[in-house]
Formats: structure tokens, sequence, C-alpha cells
């Protein structure tokens, strides 16, 4: 758990990497596939030509993720134990819902109802996305009484932008505005979101270590 705790950002850079550049990597790999159009959980249909690396690919994310749980508890922590508490369900919530169930549950569009795997794969997908939706806030929170201006001013912008696609992608969800310019593009939205969602963690991520870094060289 040391070990965990030490190195955790560096797993929580290579989960969000994995995660972000999965649908473009096996998209090259996906004759055909309008990314614009698809959602990304298409690349595990039962009908995808690459659903073997996809559900694979999605497992190992969500276990990086999850690796990165104890180093996001200690630093959240530091602040108060309710937040890490918090932080720590955000992150595995959304490392288990929305990646590993991704994995172990894929979707079967073939099917005209929801089949079993179908069902668990959206509500875990949906639960994991809410809860790391809060990710963005809780680092604004951790900030607030931090005398660190342009970090809470550089995260709260972030937070209001992973808002506001978040709202576009669910209005892109939404039958009756669905066929507007945009948001008929219900893959484009969900890209853009995750990506703005992502953008505060990986920040996060990387500053820690950058200030891990410095630390030990003021030690040596």
């Amino acid at each position: 758990m040391k070990f965990l705790s030490k190195y955790g950002f560096y797993f929580f850079l290579a989960g969000i990497l994995s995660d972000l550049s999965t649908p473009y990597i096996l998209g090259m790999f996906y004759p055909g596939l309008n990314q614009f159009e698809r959602v990304i959980s298409t690349f595990g249909d039962v009908a995808s030509p690459v659903r073997g690396a996809f559900l694979i690919v999605s497992v190992i994310s969500g276990s990086l993720l999850l690796l990165a749980v104890p180093a996001v508890y200690r630093v959240f922590s530091r602040h108060s134990v309710k937040l890490g508490v918090i932080a720590l369900l955000s992150l595995g919530f959304y490392a288990i819902g929305d990646c590993i169930f991704t994995g172990l549950f894929s979707i079967n569009t073939q099917q005209e109802t929801w089949g079993i795997s179908t069902w668990i794969h959206n509500i875990g997908s949906g639960i994991g996305y809410g809860g790391f939706l809060l990710f963005p806030f809780l680092i604004v929170i951790y900030y607030l009484n931090r005398e660190e201006d342009s970090k809470k001013r550089f995260y709260s912008v972030l937070l209001l932008m992973s808002l506001f696609f978040a709202a576009v992608y669910g209005f892109a969800r939404v039958p009756e505005v669905n066929h507007l310019p945009f948001l008929n593009q219900l893959g484009l939205c969900q890209r853009v979101s995750y990506l703005f969602t992502y953008l505060p963690a990986a920040f996060f991520a990387w500053n820690h270590l950058r200030e891990a870094g410095q630390e030990l060289s003021n030690e040596e």
C-alpha cells in the first residue's frame, strides 16, 4: 500500500492516457466506423472487429486507475478525511463502473432489447461516469484553503468546461433535441466530454508528480 501511495499518480496518468487513446488507436482497425456518431462502447459490441482488444484494454485502464486510489486518498485526505473518502469513491466508481465493467459486460446492438450484459454495462457506465464527473469539483475544493490562487482559477475554469461539455453530451442523448447541429454527433459529444472531464485529473496528477520530484531533489 505504501508503494501505491507513493507511485499511484504514475498509474493515474497511465490509466488516463490508456482510456483516452483507446478509441483512436482501435479506430484505425475498425473500417467504416464513424467516431463522430458512434459511442466508445461500440468497440466492445459483439459485432466489433476489435472487440477482444477493447475489452482487455478497458479492464487494464480501469485497473491502472484503481491502483491510483491510495495515492489519491492520501493527497485529498490532507485536506480532510471526508474529502479523501469521496475522492476515493469517485475514482473507484469510475474505474470499476465505466472501465472494468465495460470490459466484462459488453453491449449487444444486435438484440432488439437489452440483455443482462448490456444492462450491467449501461448502469455501471452511468454510475461510473457520474462519479468521476465529481472529480474536477473535488479538486477545486482541495485548493480552496490553499494559498495557490492561480491553481484555484485554473481548476475552476476546467470544472466549468467539464460540466458544460457533460451537459452537451447529456442533451445529445435526448431524442427531442439530438437532431440539432453538433448534438447529432453523439460520439463526438461523448469524446469531448470525456476529454474535459479527464483534463483536471491529468493536470492534478502531473502537478503532484512534479511536486514529489521537487521534494526528492530538495532532500538530496
